[in-house]
């Protein structure tokens, strides 16, 4: 008869729980009631609005959330297929010119020019004008940004041609302004970059501005040419050969520090942001760090990470997309660690920068608070106290 009446005391509060509970703030229904204005949703099952996919953690899922990375230098821009990029001269190169002839007494070499060391004379350095031009005696203005030196050297003896012997000419880049990378952002010394005709590659750059001021797991890259960006992350850029593509005239090179975080929630260990110290953080690890699953609370079939995908992976997936607009889209993976298999998916499923992990409590765990509030309540009648006591612990060895 005593357990009887228990359980109907059980059933009562349980109604008014909210209320008879401790709490860290204002209820659902105080914060709803004293809403000055209220803008709800019409499904009331979907408070946000927001439609999201739930995918369980397993193989399948594996083979598809392992490329973490959402843009790479080579599918931007290319690898440069045709090798190192041409450097062609530019507005601000100078350059010095040099005409060779065959003999003497042609129109640069007198005839009384034997005791020179070469017939051949060097013109004065000259800078490529804001035109694009540099100048040749009786050659004129010759066209010269945006050509190669050879094409440049062969238009001249061209020219030439009809006035010199057998003329060839030879030019020299003194320096390119043209052909300058820039990079700046957190790296020891940012600066500009004088490319080389050998060809320099992003980490070649890097590497001239002094390399990264801030720890490579923290370091993104960011390539910016023609008004096209793309980003990675740096360690990626180094483990991965082809995202080290070269770099052209004109590229800006700019080097970020971003502290990649996530979020634990719920019946962990510990709550709060955590920093990921790790290139390449999985989330075993992730739960780890945040102190693992509540033996008393935790509800361990029922472990959520929370991220925003692109399209295209429920796509590859075979899932069905129609629900969600646009390319970015809600995901919450499930991962059922009562199961043992999925503590292994849980070693190589990786993380991403802002997820959010959530453990939710068991089943069983507000019951427990609800009884442990009642046992704590002095019995006036009988033993009831001894008789939530019996449930309690009925329901724990169920």
């Amino acid at each position: 008869m005593r357990l009887l009446n228990v359980s109907i005391l059980l059933a009562s509060a349980a109604l008014a729980g909210c209320t008879v509970t401790a709490a860290s703030g204002p209820d659902a229904a105080s914060i709803e009631s004293n809403a000055s204005v209220k803008l709800a949703s019409k499904d009331k099952q979907k408070t946000a609005g927001v439609d999201y996919a739930l995918l369980d953690i397993n193989s399948a899922v594996l083979n598809y959330v392992g490329d973490t990375t959402t843009t790479t230098l080579l599918g931007s821009f290319g690898g440069g297929k045709g090798g190192v990029p041409a450097l062609p001269m530019g507005v601000g190169d100078v350059v010095q010119v040099a005409i060779f002839e065959s003999q003497a007494g042609g129109l640069f070499i007198p005839n009384d020019a034997g005791s020179r060391p070469g017939n051949f004379i060097s013109l004065p350095n000259q800078t490529v004008d804001r035109e694009g031009n540099i100048s040749v005696p009786y050659a004129g203005k010759i066209r010269a940004t945006g050509r190669n030196v050879e094409d440049v050297q062969s238009e001249i003896e061209e020219r030439l041609a009809n006035r010199a012997i057998e003329p060839q000419v030879l030019i020299t880049k003194i320096s390119s302004r043209s052909a300058q990378a820039s990079v700046l952002g957190d790296v020891k010394e940012p600066t500009k970059v004088q490319l080389s005709e050998a060809g320099d590659r992003v980490l070649d750059v890097i590497s001239y501005a002094k390399g990264l001021s801030a720890p490579n797991i923290e370091s993104y890259v960011t390539l910016i040419r023609r008004g096209k960006t793309a980003r990675v992350n740096y360690n990626h850029l180094v483990s991965t050969p082809s995202e080290n593509i070269y770099v052209v005239p004109g590229d800006t090179i700019m080097v970020e520090r971003e502290r990649r975080t996530y979020l634990a929630f719920g019946a962990s260990g510990l709550n709060g942001r955590f920093e990921f110290e790790d290139a390449d953080l999985k989330l075993s690890d992730a739960l780890g760090k945040a102190g693992g699953l509540l033996d008393s609370r935790a509800d361990p079939a029922q472990v959520y990470v929370y991220r925003i995908v692109k399209r295209d992976l429920l796509v590859k997936l075979g899932i069905n997309t129609s629900k969600f607009p646009g390319q970015d889209v809600p995901v919450i993976f499930r991962a059922n660690l009562r199961d043992p298999s999925t503590f292994f998916a849980a070693t190589k499923f990786p993380m991403q920068d802002r997820d959010i992990i959530y453990v939710t409590n068991s089943q069983a765990t507000e019951l427990y608070k609800f009884l442990d509030l009642v046992g704590s309540v002095p019995a006036t009648t009988g033993n009831v106290a001894e008789d939530v006591l019996a449930t309690r612990n009925a329901i724990r060895a169920f």
